[in-house]
């Protein structure tokens, strides 16, 4: 679960800037002059970080791996190339410690607030030798300003107690703050949630807090087994416990990095908005009946109600629809229907069965098609993605030239 993510190439989905601070570094900072090498009188770990103090810190707390740390930073090549600059786009940056590249993850936690020190990273605590992908290889030079620490939550009962409640499934629950609402929302329904997960042995895997604020998802669409069950049995304000399993949470097949012994998740519900209940298969979703049209590629289809427009889509154009659909034994995997919210998209940037069938169809019409496997996913895509032949009803709403 957890993933370094490459420093400056992920900044800007990580970026954080506190409004109630203002920063005036604008200018280019300055090449070190020790940019070649650690002095004589840098500290060295055994990891062979070495770091030397700039300006002492006015903390007295350093920050653990699993914190979030807002901080200023510049970085060198051992050439003296500025690769990277917070300071140069006057913006603070904000992340989790655990999500960089290990010479920061370490780094930083040698740090107190308000520190500014000067880091020498080997390639092997950096992005190696020769990276590529557009990445500084080699040993990196970074000036780091540690601006303030967001203490990550502490972990909960990492093993279920004696009264929390068990689904069929195995999820084990306990309330930890009762809620205010009196509904519990449906399969269908979008929910607003913070959420934190940790491993049994306690580490931190993810946390809405340290990204910056609650996750607004489809209740279906969550893609750790129980969750979405743990949390159709909450109300408004409440705040839970869930124990899940690793076979709950993940299947048979556990993904790489993903924790063996399952994993333990807070969760508050903060809201939910109501969607439609999920359509019903189509009776004919096993197989295409006789009267449906059949292309050239292989791609089946039939008019389920006529539409209003005389001109139809491009494979350049932009298209607006609504949409449900299913694998071959009923079951459905996703629907813009269900959401309350039709789904615009390049047409040609879709999968192939999409981007033939939608520009069959002229705006108003609602069609039926069968995709093969060829046209869709694959037979076995993996991933997540349904795999074989499937089946989607489409209602073209707008046409974007």
């Amino acid at each position: 679960m957890k993933k370094r993510l490459p420093l400056y190439l992920c900044l800007g989905s990580m970026l954080l800037s506190s409004p109630q601070m203002t920063f005036a570094q604008s200018n280019m900072p300055e090449t070190p002059t020790d940019v070649q090498a650690a002095p004589q009188d840098a500290a060295k770990s055994p990891s062979g970080l070495a770091s030397k103090v700039i300006a002492k810190g006015s903390g007295s707390e350093h920050p653990s791996a699993a914190d979030t740390v807002t901080v200023h930073y510049s970085g060198w090549t051992t050439d003296g190339k500025l690769f990277d600059s917070s300071v140069k786009r006057g913006e603070p940056t904000s992340f989790p410690l655990n999500g960089v590249i290990k010479g920061w993850t370490e780094g930083v936690q040698l740090m107190v607030e308000g520190e500014k020190r000067r880091f020498w990273i080997p390639a092997g605590l950096a992005y190696g030798e020769n990276p590529g992908g557009g990445r500084p290889g080699g040993m990196l030079v970074f000036d780091i300003e540690l601006i303030s620490i967001k203490k990550a939550p502490k972990p909960p009962e990492l093993t279920a107690p004696a009264d929390a409640e068990k689904t069929s499934s195995g999820v084990s629950i306990k309330v930890v703050t009762k809620g205010t609402g009196e509904k519990s929302p449906k399969p269908e329904d979008t929910v607003s949630v913070n959420l934190s997960l940790w491993s049994p042995e306690g580490e931190l895997l993810q946390s809405t807090e340290q990204q910056g604020g609650p996750a607004n998802v489809p209740l279906d669409k969550f893609r750790i087994g129980g969750l979405s069950e743990a949390i159709r049995t909450m109300v408004t304000g409440e705040k839970k416990l869930a124990w899940i399993p690793a076979k709950v949470a993940f299947g048979e097949s556990l993904p790489p990095g993903a924790p063996a012994g399952g994993m333990v998740v807070e969760v508050e519900l903060l809201s939910f908005k109501e969607g439609v209940p999920a359509p019903s298969a189509p009776s004919d979703v096993a197989s295409a009946p006789a009267d449906a049209q059949k292309t050239a590629s292989g791609l089946t289809s039939k008019l389920l109600s006529k539409g209003t427009g005389k001109d139809h889509p491009k494979a350049s154009d932009t298209v607006t629809v609504h949409y449900s659909g299913w694998t071959t034994d009923g079951k459905l995997f996703d629907s813009s229907v269900t959401r309350g919210e039709p789904t615009s998209f390049g047409l040609n940037q879709v999968i192939k069965g999409w981007t033939e069938g939608v520009q069959l169809m002229v705006k108003g019409e609602k069609r039926r098609f069968w995709i093969p496997a060829n046209l869709a996913y694959g037979e076995n895509p993996g991933g997540g993605a349904p795999g074989g032949t499937l089946v989607f009803d489409i209602e073209l709403l707008e046409i974007q030239k």
